[in-house]
């Protein structure tokens, strides 16, 4: 009689809630978003997790003002992040591909800490771009996770007309973003992207490969640019978990 052997269970992601006292436990809902942050991690290794850390903990400081007067504080101290995020770091399974997801959620007027343990999604080779028609909306684009139902909608609208990322415009019409990405673009030799200000997010993978272009000698350089003037150019979208995706088309 043969022997079947069973197949192994798949990864099932949870929602995990830090307690007072610095222990896990299993929740259902995701309470109401403020402050988010996702990396990849392949058989217990990750990129820059340190640099993951300081702007989680940067935006959960951040959070205690980012809705101004009248709406509760949903702010906690950054040891208190910090202390957090490394914990969580623990409940990660040593062996597989995920994509955690650091949160800061306020569960009945609340501030709540939790970790969406979730296994990592197939990465893509390439990203089509749709431009939408109205200038980026955020209200808090240096803090991730503060606009989410927004972003979530845009990127939404963006595959229903056929794309995989929608692109955030500034009022003059050039290109800050992606909804989940950092966009770069290269001129010959020289790297080019977004000048950093308040209206972009602090992308860790933009600024991993900056500082690699730096340390290769590769020139970079900070520029407005509309998409109509990077459709002949070689652009890269970004992020933690797809690492570099070229651009094939803007829609």
């Amino acid at each position: 009689m043969a022997t079947v052997t069973p197949k192994p269970e798949a990864p099932v992601a949870k929602r995990l809630q830090w307690g007072d006292g610095g222990t896990f436990e299993a929740v259902d809902d995701c309470g109401e978003i403020r402050v988010i942050d996702s990396w990849l991690v392949n058989d217990g290794r990750t990129r820059a997790i340190d640099a993951h850390l300081r702007r989680f903990s940067a935006a959960c400081v951040a959070a205690s003002s980012a809705d101004g007067p009248g709406v509760p504080a949903a702010g906690v101290p950054r040891a208190e992040a910090e202390r957090f995020f490394r914990t969580a770091l623990r409940q990660i399974p040593a062996t597989g591909r995920w994509f955690p997801r650091a949160e800061l959620a306020l569960v009945n007027g609340t501030p709540r800490l939790r970790l969406w343990l979730r296994p990592a999604p197939p990465l893509a080779q390439s990203i089509r771009l749709w431009v939408p028609p109205e200038p980026d909306q955020r209200t808090c684009p240096h803090i991730k996770g503060a606009d989410l139902a927004y972003l979530s909608a845009l990127r939404d609208t963006a595959i229903a007309a056929g794309a995989d990322e929608a692109v955030l415009m500034s009022p003059g019409g050039t290109v800050r973003e992606g909804t989940t990405t950092s966009i770069l673009w290269w001129r010959d030799e020289v790297l080019c992207a977004p000048p950093p200000d308040d209206t972009l997010l602090t992308s860790v993978t933009r600024a991993v490969l900056l500082e690699t272009a730096a340390a290769r000698a590769i020139p970079v350089t900070f520029e407005h640019a509309t998409p109509a003037e990077l459709t002949s150019l070689q652009v890269w979208a970004v992020n933690a978990l797809h690492g570099i995706r070229p651009v094939t088309s803007w829609l």
